[in-house]
């Protein structure tokens, strides 16, 4: 029997549900030729952070003035600088190399931190030649004086501006911390985004005992970080409209994760960490046993798959709701006779 893997997410044709989500193997040509070669259906370069360039407009300024304050005549030796590449331009500089050689879809990522920017990047990203645009939200809501509504309603307002700007698919990649997700997913419709991405993974800072100081670590995702997003794509894919799209990402390792996304309503699987451990080749594993399964189980299609499992379709769906957490919770069972392994 043929399989035929074909899908559709932001109004784009896919070969394959398989997407390669926003990591450093995106953002660089010769390795985003290998992922596509590995036959990924679409490629999301890595966010571009508006921090990064006022970061570095800021620090060019203060070395070309360095010194000024003391010496006055320094300031008739600054250099001419007619032109700078900076980390705007060579984003968009390698989104049109990566373009120019793909014949699959690729999605830029914005992730920017004032109205304005979100705007005016989003315009270049298309001029650019990218085919969609993922709005990351990435930000932690800190601040005791702003509350809920408010946090959301500025979200709403950033997405709304997007859309207004841009003629290109516009898909929000959103994070599960909203007071009330399905009704922000509602109303993220509502301002224009053809699409969802569930969910952000925020990297949490960590401290080093002998330093005192904060530190990054980047954790990569574990199949397990599906089931976060498996609940809420189960839910909201009946609610939504006929042809909105949403994407799962966070947790995809395999074909049986890639299978989960797409039975619970997910148009395509977003893929980072798996391919950061075993290589772009990993894809071709993960179609294999994607094709497999779904031969073994007389499904043809992509398309008559998804949504098979969602919450309108799923024999209990309260197993997506409460239900759920008391049936885990009693699923446990402890080691016969006390039986724990001894410590460490």
């Amino acid at each position: 029997m043929t399989v035929d893997l074909r899908t559709r997410y932001l109004g784009l044709d896919l070969r394959s549900p398989i997407v390669a989500s926003a990591s450093p193997l995106t953002g660089v040509a010769d390795t985003a030729r290998l992922i596509e070669e590995a036959g990924v259906g679409a490629i999301v370069l890595p966010s571009l952070f508006e921090e990064e360039i006022v970061n570095e407009e800021i620090e060019l300024s203060r070395s070309l003035e360095t010194g000024s304050e003391q010496f006055a005549e320094a300031l008739g030796y600054f250099p001419t600088i007619p032109s700078f590449a900076g980390v705007g331009d060579r984003y968009l500089s390698t989104l049109e190399r990566i373009k120019s050689k793909s014949a699959v879809p690729v999605i830029a990522s914005l992730n920017a931190s004032t109205a304005g920017g979100w705007v005016r990047y989003a315009r270049l990203m298309q001029d650019a030649g990218a085919d969609a645009l993922e709005l990351n939200l990435y930000r932690v809501a800190a601040d005791p004086r702003r509350a809920a509504a408010d946090v959301e309603e500025s979200d709403l307002e950033l997405i709304g501006s997007v859309r207004d700007w841009v003629s290109i698919p516009v898909a929000v990649k959103l994070s599960p911390f909203y007071s009330a997700f399905a009704g922000f997913a509602r109303r993220a419709v509502e301002r224009g985004a053809d699409g969802l991405v569930l969910f952000n993974r925020f990297y949490q800072p960590d401290l080093d005992l002998e330093t005192l100081d904060v530190v990054s670590r980047v954790d990569l995702s574990r199949p397990a970080d599906l089931r976060l997003p498996l609940r809420w794509i189960a839910i909201l894919r009946p609610q939504l409209p006929a042809g909105f799209s949403i994407a799962a990402t966070s947790g995809i390792h395999s074909g049986t994760d890639v299978l989960k996304a797409l039975m619970v309503g997910a148009d395509v699987a977003m893929m980072t960490s798996a391919l950061l451990r075993h290589g772009p080749g990993h894809i071709r594993t993960v179609e294999a046993e994607l094709r497999a399964w779904m031969t073994d189980h007389d499904y043809e299609s992509v398309a008559q798959l998804r949504g098979s499992v969602d919450h309108a379709a799923a024999a209990d769906p309260s197993a997506f709701e409460r239900a759920n957490y008391m049936t885990t919770l009693h699923s446990w069972t402890a080691p016969q006779d006390g039986a724990y392994p001894p410590p460490a």
